[in-house]
């Protein structure tokens, strides 16, 4: 059986690198998502990765911190390429090869992000890793994997959470919650379902690029979604 999509963008957030703890990096949740992203690449599932920086630095509120909203992004965004570093590790241990480009230029650890050169390491098979956002601030990390996704043709997000697709509310306080197998653009916008941030989730109805929103800390579920099967909710146009 052949693998659905050929090329796909996977958003993760922050947080879930934190695993059980309460901030930073899991070593366990590093290794346990580089053995799952081999499983599919090892099919010749093209792979580029976005993650959050919620773990280390979330954007507190400038009335609190005294960091004004600009500052504080960019600190964010700084976070992101940490994370990025961390997880490029875990995926090198399991034999892959990556890249890791930088929306914000730091050449002694990332490349500058270059959308052509990107597409060129996917084709080659290596998993590219896209940090620092967009590498403007009042963007989320979710505008970042929207845009990103559409830059390098990928035929789908991925956004892996620790919640197994789309419910009507938030199914950790609402027991009632019952999920979606599949869900329009334009369903999510009339019951205001919390997805990504409008930003993010308009640039991908427009480009009719689908999400799949999925649990991505059950292990095998990113190559179940890979091969069609029913795991999580799909979100298209």
């Amino acid at each position: 059986m052949l693998p659905k999509y050929k090329r796909i963008l996977l958003k993760l957030s922050g947080e879930s690198l934190m695993g059980d703890g309460n901030y930073g990096i899991d070593p366990k949740v590093i290794t346990h998502y580089a053995y799952d992203i081999k499983a599919v690449t090892d099919l010749g599932v093209q792979v580029a990765i976005v993650i959050g920086g919620g773990n280390i630095y979330r954007g507190m509120n400038e009335a609190e911190t005294g960091i004004e909203r600009a500052q504080g992004d960019y600190m964010g965004m700084l976070a992101t390429v940490i994370n990025g570093m961390a997880m490029q590790s875990g995926l090198e241990k399991v034999g892959l090869y990556t890249r890791l480009q930088s929306a914000i230029k730091m050449e002694q650890i990332a490349e500058p992000y270059i959308r052509r050169r990107a597409i060129r390491h996917l084709e080659k098979g290596r998993v590219v890793i896209f940090g620092a956002g967009t590498g403007n601030p009042y963007f989320t990390t979710d505008t970042a994997a929207s845009l990103r996704a559409i830059e390098i043709q990928a035929d789908v997000i991925l956004k892996g959470t620790r919640v197994d697709g789309i419910y009507t509310a938030d199914p950790e306080k609402d027991s009632t919650a019952t999920r979606f197998e599949s869900i329009t653009f334009a369903e999510v916008y009339q019951k205001s379902l919390n997805v990504m941030d409008m930003t993010a989730f308009t640039l991908c109805q427009e480009n009719k690029l689908p999400i799949i929103v999925f649990d991505m800390n059950k292990p095998g579920n990113l190559l179940q979604v890979i091969m069609g099967k029913n795991v999580g909710t799909l979100v298209s146009g």
